[in-house]
C-alpha cells in the first residue's frame, strides 16, 4: 500500500470511491438533500476546484486501485475521508489518517464526522467536541484530535 497525493488523472476513480463508499454507509441516514449536497461535494469537478485551493489530498493506492482518499482542508480539518468497502478494515484508513495528520498545521485538528464514521474517528484518537449538527441536509458530529 502507498499513500499519496491525488493527482488529476485520479479525480474520477476517486470521486467515484467516495460516492459508493458514502453511498453504502451514510446515505440511507440523510434526507434527499444531504445526498444531493454530498453528491456535489464529491464530484470530479469539485474536487479539481479543492486541489487549486489550500487542500492537502491524498490518497491509497494498492494493487493498482485506489483503495482510500483523505482531504485535509487548511492543514487543520478532516474534510473528507472514504476507504473502498472492500478495503475497510485493512489499515488504509489509518495510514491515511497518518500521513495527513503528520502535514497537520495547527495543534488541533478537526473533522464534521458523518454518524456512521463517529467510531472511527474515536480510533484515530479524535474525541467529541459538541452537539450534532446539520448543514445542507448532511448529518455531523463534531470532533477534535489534539496533536503532541
Amino acid at each position: 500500500m502507498q499513500v499519496r497525493k491525488l493527482t488529476h488523472d485520479d479525480l474520477p476513480h476517486a470521486s467515484a470511491l467516495c460516492l459508493g463508499a458514502f453511498t453504502q454507509a451514510v446515505a440511507p441516514s440523510l434526507s434527499a438533500q444531504g445526498v444531493e449536497t454530498f453528491a456535489k461535494v464529491a464530484a470530479a469537478q469539485a474536487f479539481a476546484e479543492r486541489m487549486a485551493g489550500d487542500n492537502l489530498m491524498l490518497v491509497c493506492v494498492a494493487e493498482g486501485v485506489i483503495t482510500g482518499l483523505i482531504e485535509l482542508k487548511q492543514g487543520r480539518h478532516v474534510a473528507m475521508l472514504f476507504v473502498a468497502p472492500s478495503w475497510q478494515r485493512r489499515g488504509v484508513g489509518t495510514r491515511l489518517m497518518n500521513a495527513a495528520l503528520e502535514q497537520a498545521r495547527a495543534a488541533v485538528v478537526t473533522v464534521s464526522a458523518s454518524l456512521s464514521s463517529v467510531a472511527a474517528y474515536q480510533r484515530y484518537g479524535f474525541a467529541l467536541a459538541g452537539d450534532v449538527g446539520e448543514i445542507a441536509g448532511l448529518i455531523y458530529q463534531p470532533m477534535e484530535k489534539r496533536l503532541p
